[in-house]
């Protein structure tokens, strides 16, 4: 693979320490509050952002050591390819959350329905636009086989385990 290289515009963090117990996607983080504390030179890329009810954060799942090319997600006990699933265990550790934007204040941004780990090293914020980012007619593949309304509150189990100390 190409090496690429980000830095981190900052951190979210969250109240979970682990990844035990921790919701899969941010419906199952309902409600749960957080923040990111934005590196301060990047404070200027904020203006405008207030107006939007959601933000689209991209950062690196910095605690994933390896991957697998077929995983089993939490939604199914059959394996998958990687790229058919949203499993951390990815060949590039990249995470992508829709979160509610609750306020700005100077380089701390509140959000709600984070699913993501204390300390995640942010990459980057987009404004979510429903008429861009919402579809119509759309198919998911096995995932339209799997979904029922219990998936919605499911927590984090040995198939998110990434690292030795998790």
């Amino acid at each position: 693979m190409t090496e690429i290289k980000f830095e981190s515009l900052g951190v979210i963090r969250t109240s979970y320490k682990t990844l035990e117990n921790m919701p899969i996607q941010p419906m199952g983080a309902k409600g749960v509050k957080a923040n990111i504390v934005l590196n301060t030179e990047f404070v200027d890329g904020l203006k405008d952002l207030e107006g939007f009810s959601h933000i689209t954060l991209i950062y690196h799942l910095h605690k994933v050591k390896d991957y697998k090319l077929r995983v089993i997600p939490f939604m199914d006990s059959e394996e998958h390819g990687i790229f058919a699933t949203r499993s951390p265990r990815r060949p590039n550790a990249i995470g992508i959350s829709t979160v509610k934007l609750i306020g700005i204040n100077e380089n701390i941004i509140h959000i709600e329905d984070a699913d993501v780990l204390d300390g995640t090293p942010l990459l980057d914020i987009k404004p979510f636009f429903g008429r861009f980012d919402n579809r119509e007619n759309v198919q998911s593949g096995w995932l339209d086989r799997k979904w029922d309304d219990k998936h919605k509150t499911l927590k984090s189990d040995e198939r998110f385990k990434v690292c030795d100390n998790e």
